[in-house]
């Protein structure tokens, strides 16, 4: 059984209206009707509200015989509540628990109309008990726009009432199918509000799917791109570098003075040269190198070092860049700081790159390079702070992009490709950890680089061994320049006695009639290549013993060392040199692979 509120002396009676015959259930509605506009309920919930007392009244009627209507303000609640109560004496309602829970119907129907006024109604309450009759209490909150009624006031409404003449069951009707016919038009236009909505939503929809599917597109033509762009650098890598070698090292040759002495003019030529291909080549290595990271080729090669002599290398590689007597490079050799297990090589690339920007972009005060542990021990950070031009917020992120560069007039003057950093950034993560920025605009800057310090065990040091007297040499290799350069080296090696051939073809018929003690091969030839030559020399009893010292402008890494033979000894033309023609040589001769 469902217990009626309490009485209260915040219920304040407005009307009350007898069931006794049809037309009073007409009248109840019409009251309910009524007294629901007066109070300012909107013209939807007025007819919610009547049809709900009106299925109750017409209950009371039809199935006790007949009762009374009680119209109530509930002042007790907020919002104040319009409340009405349906009493009759009649038998009561067996089975009330079931027909509340719709599991049953009375033959009247009673229990249809006791579920319907429950659902159109905010609160509903029923006390029924077998011979003593039953009463129904339903309320609907008033609106939030409607101001609290007070009592005074609610004698207005209650002296319109009784002013108003009796009801009229053929007029209630007429009003009825009124509100049926607005009910339906505001259905129908809901209806037709749903359908445009959902033609919408329907675009919205297939716009979205071919947006995504645009999206997938643009994703893979991105995707393909980059791969080209990894696959066009790394392809090319060997014309890029060959004739810039080929440069560096005729270069070297003039200013070794091996055909002769140079005027001072012809020197100062010969080093612009230089150092325009050294410019040159360092931004083609800046760009394979950030295209080896992006493809996820580049190797790590740990070592265990100690920071004070990384700082020491550092610092003698790096002090010709100090064109200013009003800057200062300062490395501040860390104390206890124990030795690292990372990739010293790539390390110094990071550092290198960020001292040489702030050289650049400081025209006075100091340059400081720090290293400190963090997390413990378990890392190490680099920092690089100087007393530049600074950077601004807004352009942290910038420079770490390709090719991105802060417009200033210190900028322009100095230039740059806008690699160094992006690379270094790249090289950075590879390692395990990050390089980031602080800095503002006119305040100077402080680049840090946070990485691990160990990223496992070294790997073994090679051995040298001292190289015997009067050795020959095969020169396998297409270049006409590079072997210039190579004769020009060799040559003047008075234990060498130098051959060459311009292709894979001549390579290995030279090297079957005059056995050479080593062979130094190109890899990327015409007609037939290095790899051709090797698998020759090797399925050849003449041959198969000769030492073989690869020289390319290919990136070397682990893709290239897996289609090698492991004797074989890599040399990148890029560091072709006197001193290194020399150690690879003999270390070739003494079979150090």
């Amino acid at each position: 059984m469902v217990k009626l509120m309490a009485a209260s002396s915040k219920l304040w009676p407005i009307v009350t209206v007898p069931i006794e015959n049809e037309s009073d259930v007409v009248a109840v509605r019409q009251r309910a009707h009524r007294v629901a506009d007066m109070l300012g309920f909107e013209r939807q919930d007025q007819t919610r509200i009547a049809t709900a007392v009106s299925e109750l009244a017409r209950n009371a009627y039809g199935y006790a015989g007949g009762g009374r209507a009680e119209f109530i303000l509930d002042a007790a609640t907020t919002p104040q509540r319009f409340a009405i109560r349906i009493c009759d004496n009649g038998p009561g309602i067996d089975n009330l628990q079931l027909i509340l829970d719709g599991q049953y119907r009375s033959p009247s129907g009673m229990g249809l109309g006791l579920i319907g006024a429950r659902r159109l109604m905010d609160t509903f309450s029923i006390d029924s008990n077998p011979g003593k009759g039953t009463t129904v209490e339903v309320g609907h909150k008033l609106p939030l726009r409607v101001a609290p009624w007070p009592r005074a006031k609610l004698t207005d409404i209650v002296s319109s009432l009784k002013k108003e003449t009796s009801s009229d069951p053929l007029a209630a009707l007429r009003e009825q199918n009124r509100e049926l016919m607005q009910n339906l038009e505001e259905l129908r236009r809901r209806e037709e509000e749903s359908q445009q909505l959902n033609q919408e939503l329907g675009d919205t929809n297939r716009g979205v799917v071919a947006l995504y599917a645009e999206l997938d597109g643009r994703a893979e033509q991105l995707r393909q791109a980059s791969e080209l762009k990894t696959r066009f650098l790394s392809n090319m890598s060997h014309e890029f570098r060959t004739p810039l070698n080929s440069v560096l090292a005729l270069s070297r040759l003039l200013l070794d003075r091996i055909d002769g002495d140079l005027t001072p003019e012809q020197e100062r030529q010969v080093g612009y040269i230089r150092r325009s291909a050294e410019s040159l080549l360092d931004l083609v290595n800046d760009m394979l190198d950030l295209a080896k990271v992006e493809a996820g080729k580049a190797e790590i090669k740990p070592v265990r070092f100690a920071v004070t002599s990384l700082f020491g290398a550092l610092r003698g590689a790096l002090r010709p860049l100090l064109t200013s007597t009003a800057v200062e490079l300062l490395f501040e050799s860390p104390k206890d700081l124990p030795p690292l297990c990372t990739d010293e090589a790539k390390v110094a690339q990071i550092l290198r790159n960020l001292i040489s920007n702030a050289l650049k972009f400081t025209e006075e005060g100091e340059v400081r390079v720090t290293a400190r542990t963090g997390d413990n021990g378990a890392s190490v950070v680099f920092s690089v702070r100087d007393t530049g031009i600074g950077i601004a917020p807004e352009h942290h992120e910038r420079i770490f992009e390709e090719f991105s560069q802060v417009d200033t007039k210190l900028q322009r003057k100095v230039k740059g490709t806008g690699l160094g950093l992006p690379l270094s950034r790249s090289l950075a993560r590879l390692l395990g950890g990050d390089l980031t920025v602080e800095s503002g605009q006119g305040q100077g800057s402080v680049f840090s680089l946070k990485i691990p310090a160990s990223l496992g065990e070294p790997g073994r040091e090679m051995l040298t061994r001292s190289a015997d007297d009067s050795k020959s040499v095969l020169l396998i290799d297409d270049d006409e320049t590079f072997r210039y350069v190579m004769r020009q080296i060799v040559g003047n090696e008075t234990r060498y006695d130098f051959i060459e051939a311009d292709g894979g073809e001549e390579g290995l018929r030279l090297a079957r009639e005059k056995k050479p003690d080593v062979i130094v091969l190109d890899l990327q030839m015409p007609a037939v290549d290095g790899f051709t030559v090797l698998q020759q020399l090797a399925a050849d009893d003449r041959t198969n013993g000769i030492p073989i010292v690869v020289s390319t402008s290919m990136t070397i890494d682990a893709s290239l060392r897996s289609r090698l033979p492991e004797h074989v000894r890599l040399i990148s033309k890029n560091a072709i040199s006197r001193e290194s023609v020399s150690s690879f040589l003999r270390d070739a001769v003494q079979g150090v692979s």
